[in-house]
């Protein structure tokens, strides 16, 4: 395994199924191990998921272990508030979601009406639709678009080269 630069933390995340799961903290990336609801589990696959928080680029990666399938080793990426407690980070999904292949030569947007219909709703604000829209944007810019040259130019790292040090850990959960 390798050193980190920064100093690694125990952390506790609160997953969308209502689960604290461990994780650990390397500077503004985290990553936790969420074991997989009965229900969701595919017979002959892991039963553990280990998902990325880039913490202050509210986005949450995770390459599902239930993927079958033309989407197996996909990655599933969130766009997140992350909301900090006494007992932890707290996960909030905030409907903006990605599918990006192996290679991330193209990806899939989902969920942007989701998106607005949770505003229409109430259930967010003006404010957090606003900052995720510019989150959205800014992942794409950062992690899966070609370089100025558009389209032609080479594809961006991906995964995120930060989370390499949070790969190699074992599983959290033992």
């Amino acid at each position: 395994m390798v050193t980190p630069a920064s100093p690694v933390e125990d952390i506790q995340v609160l997953h969308r199924t209502g689960q604290w799961c461990p994780g650990r903290r390397i500077g503004e990336v985290a990553a936790y191990d969420v074991r997989i609801l009965p229900e969701y589990q595919v017979r002959g696959r892991p039963t553990v998921d280990r998902c990325y928080l880039l913490l202050d680029q509210g986005v949450q990666l995770t390459r599902p272990v239930t993927f079958v399938g033309p989407v197996d080793g996909w990655w599933y990426v969130d766009l997140v508030e992350i909301e900090t407690t006494g007992a932890g980070l707290v996960v909030h999904d905030l409907y903006v979601d990605f599918l990006v292949p192996p290679g991330a030569d193209r990806y899939h947007v989902l969920d942007l009406e989701e998106l607005g219909e949770a505003l229409d709703q109430g259930r967010i604000t003006a404010a957090q639709c606003s900052a995720t829209l510019g989150n959205t944007q800014r992942f794409i810019d950062r992690h899966l678009r070609a370089d100025e040259r558009g389209s032609v130019g080479p594809p961006r790292q991906f995964p995120p080269a930060s989370i390499a040090d949070l790969e190699q850990f074992p599983c959290f959960l033992e």
